[in-house]
Formats: structure tokens, sequence, C-alpha cells
């Protein structure tokens, strides 16, 4: 059994740790964007659709980045109210936020699913002059969404089954007040 939990816990590791990967590389993308647009201007070329490429590069970027920075400890929590309370109350407060973090992430997965297979089965692309298919940054998003809401589940099943969550320390939570 340890086994198979081990590994189920190095595949999700390594999910958050691919997709947080890949919301850094998006953040250069767009740094190469930016530089290639101003080259283009210098020598008085057009590059078309720069700034649409950068905008689907940023939403990317975040979508990516929430389950990282989850398990980072990177995202905003009412730690000092879970430091000040008693550890059963603690544990119950964090069983109701990453049970409803869970399904409010599930839901906006799955209607962001269908907007993208909308976009996909209508044929929607950008009104910009690049007229990128919108299904493709789209997709990007239900990805991210998918593994953030993976990750909100994971911590949810911690915190029920070992009694604490699997998010890092982050400065916050390390103050208690003082």
């Amino acid at each position: 059994m340890t086994g198979t939990l081990g590994m189920l816990r190095w595949l999700l590791d390594g999910l958050y740790r691919i997709a947080g990967v890949l919301a850094a590389l998006c953040l250069v993308t767009i740094l190469l964007l930016i530089v290639a647009q101003m080259v283009a201007r210098w020598t008085g070329e057009l590059f078309p659709g720069a700034p649409n490429y950068a905008g689907y590069v940023m939403a990317a970027a975040s979508f990516l980045a929430f389950a990282s920075a989850l398990n980072g400890g990177a995202h905003i929590r009412v730690s000092i109210l879970l430091n000040a309370v008693p550890e059963r109350i603690k544990w119950l407060l964090e069983i109701w936020c990453f049970g409803v973090a869970t399904a409010i992430s599930a839901y906006f997965v799955f209607y962001a699913y269908w907007f993208v297979y909308w976009s996909w089965k209508f044929n929607e692309v950008s009104q910009a002059q690049d007229a990128t298919p919108l299904w493709i940054p789209q997709s990007v998003m239900v990805i991210g969404g998918g593994i953030l809401t993976i990750a909100f589940l994971d911590n949810l099943i911690s915190v029920l089954f070992k009694g604490q969550s699997r998010l890092g320390s982050n400065i916050v939570d390390q103050s208690f007040g003082e």
C-alpha cells in the first residue's frame, strides 16, 4: 500500500512542480514577446498580435501557477485565525475551507471545460489581427484549474487523514500576532 501511495504522492508533487515550471516559462515567454515587440518597433516592422499573445501567456502563467503557489503556502489564508484557535477547531476549519475550495474549483473547471468546448465547436477566433482560435488559450485555463482542484482535494484528504494540510510555511503562518 505504501508503494502505491508513495508513487501517487510522487506523481502529484511532480504534477505541481511541472505546472509551476511551465508557469515560470510562461513568464519568460512574456518577456521575450515584449522584447520582440520592442525590436520590431525599433526596426519599423510590425508584430501583429503580440499584446494578445502576451495576454494569453499571462493567463496561462496564472492558472498554471495556482497549484504550485497553493502548496508553497503563497495563497492568502486566514492564518491569524487558524493559529489562534484550538487544534480541533483548526482541523474543522481547514476541512471546511478545503472542501469548499475543492467544490468551487471543480465547479469552475466543469463550466470552463464547456466554455472551451463551445469555443472550439463554433470555431471562435480572437478579433485581433492574429485570429487565434480561442479554445487554445482557454484550454490552459481548464488544465490549470484542474490541477488546482486536484491540489485542493489532495490537501483536503491530507487534513482528513493526517490532521494537517500539505501547504508550505510562509511568513504569515510563522507569526502568532506578536
